[in-house]
């Protein structure tokens, strides 16, 4: 071989030799950033090729709230269909074909809905080998769907989110947030559906907004739950029954500012711890917070999860209890006012730690993954996320909660037979408090010996003649529809 010829075999013995490095670099170490690219149209139409798996309520033999139509178009044989759509759009999200991505369990569990999950490799290969067509594997969540349906009808055309858990486990029973969206009409690629995105995405209401667990609100009256459980917890007070020291007239420390109750002719001087949360004495309440101090509620707050996210999977922002507050700041804070702020996530997570003997568990929305032949890819395992209060506390606060529904603030929350604790709430809120109040109510239901829901439900612009009167009138018979769904009453 002459010369020539043997440069031009070693040349061309180099070039084959840098593709085949080339190729394993592409294959071994790139290729995810590749299929992961957002310029890579390849990998959007592969998941509309074959049918998405489906989100179920109702436990493992439940029904489908998601699915796939088979529509054969030119790059899309699939377009993603969801079951009753805006009742379920804070649990599904939304999926679509345009680039508008994905939210909520539609984007979280992709993985296992599209079948491109790593855990479903081996059951795919083996697919792949018996020829059988590809599909996704579906997600089993916790929601009843007779509370969401109750929770969604009873919440109407109100703004404001209702969320329902079981105390017991961490469940969630139940998510609504109004007003909502339908993801059906943002599912595809036509003009109209892109249009729809486009209302949606700047709709002052903000539809597409999750409020159960993205959007914090001042609590008003049912964060009292709080300060009085840092009462007992500290040894301030000993018994529900203790009487208080409050005055007549209670002026916020270091200023000239009366702290009012929300009538004047409610007897809250001197009123026992009971007595003042049935009736709601910011008074109360709000010198029981000052005296206690900030570094106090500051710790009680963040053992029911304040100051945390919670990842539900679907993340919740993290309520606020500050922790740079004046005397003053302290005593409104204590009353869910100030710089206090919770999701109705926070507040069912109270209600529950209570009922559940002061045990909080960690709430969650998936109980299952499974692949497309039902088998378990992994179930939930439940977790206590903290001792919030003794168990001894918990029993106290109940039967304080108790007295509210049976005799004071959340009287539309009763249910015949049924033992019902709860607490409500009005958020003053606007420049000057001049907006319409937030209306919440937080709630347990009690059968037999069991405690299977705990509730919280925010109104907003809650209207009403008197602040306890919105979280009474607006959200206690919301909450009360929830509970009678999940024990069948």
């Amino acid at each position: 071989m002459n010369k020539p010829i043997r440069r031009v075999a070693v040349f061309c013995m180099v070039l084959v030799f840098a593709l085949l490095l080339r190729a394993n670099w592409v294959q071994a170490v790139v290729a995810d950033s590749y299929a992961d690219n957002s310029n890579n149209e390849r990998v959007r139409f592969d998941q509309f090729a074959y049918p998405r798996g489906s989100i179920i309520v109702g436990g493992e033999n439940g029904q489908a709230i998601t699915g796939s139509d088979f529509v054969n178009g030119y790059r899309y044989k699939y377009k993603p269909t969801f079951a009753n759509g805006p009742m379920y759009a804070p649990v599904t999200g939304y999926f679509s074909q345009a680039d508008y991505g994905s939210t909520a369990l539609e984007n979280l569990e992709n993985g296992i809905l599209s079948g491109t999950d790593d855990r479903l490799f081996f059951g795919n290969a083996m697919d792949t080998l018996t020829g059988k067509k590809k599909q996704g594997g579906n997600v089993v969540t916790t929601i009843n769907p007779a509370v969401q349906q109750a929770a969604f009808q009873a919440m109407g055309n109100k703004k404001g989110a209702a969320i329902a858990l079981d105390p017991r486990t961490g469940a969630i029973l139940a998510m609504v947030s109004t007003p909502s969206f339908d993801p059906n009409s943002v599912a595809d690629t036509s003009t109209a559906d892109g249009k729809n995105f486009s209302a949606l995405s700047n709709d002052p209401d903000q539809p597409m907004l999750n409020r159960a667990l993205r959007q914090t609100y001042p609590p008003g009256s049912t964060f009292k739950l709080v300060t009085a459980a840092t009462a007992f917890e500290t040894g301030k007070y000993q018994t529900p029954d203790d009487q208080t020291d409050t005055p007549d007239h209670y002026i916020l420390p270091g200023t000239n500012t009366e702290l009012k109750n929300d009538s004047p002719d409610e007897n809250c001087g001197g009123a026992t711890l009971k007595y003042a949360l049935q009736i709601s004495c910011n008074t109360v309440y709000g010198k029981l917070g000052a005296d206690l101090g900030e570094t106090k509620l500051l710790a009680q707050a963040q053992k029911f999860g304040f100051n945390n996210t919670v990842d539900t999977p679907i993340r919740s922002v993290a309520s606020n209890f500050p922790s740079d507050s004046s005397p003053d700041g302290t005593a409104m804070d204590a009353i869910g006012q100030h710089n206090t702020a919770a999701t109705p996530l926070q507040m069912a997570m109270v209600a529950a730690a209570i009922a559940n003997n002061g045990k909080l568990m960690q709430p969650y929305l998936v109980d299952e993954e499974r692949s497309p032949g039902g088998t378990v890819i992994s179930k939930h395992t439940e977790k206590e996320m903290d001792q919030a209060v003794s168990p001894a506390t918990a029993q106290k606060l109940q039967q304080m909660m108790v007295a509210v529904v049976q005799n004071g603030t959340g009287v539309k929350a009763q249910i015949p037979g049924v033992e019902v604790g709860g607490k409500t709430g009005t958020a003053q809120h606007g420049v000057n408090n001049s907006g319409l109040p937030f209306a919440w109510f937080v709630s347990y239901a009690k059968v037999g010996n069991d405690y299977p829901v705990a509730v919280a439900v925010v109104v907003e612009d809650g209207a009403a003649q008197s602040e306890e009167i919105a979280g009474g009138s607006q959200a206690a018979p919301i909450a009360k529809a929830m509970m009678q769904a999940a024990i069948g009453h």
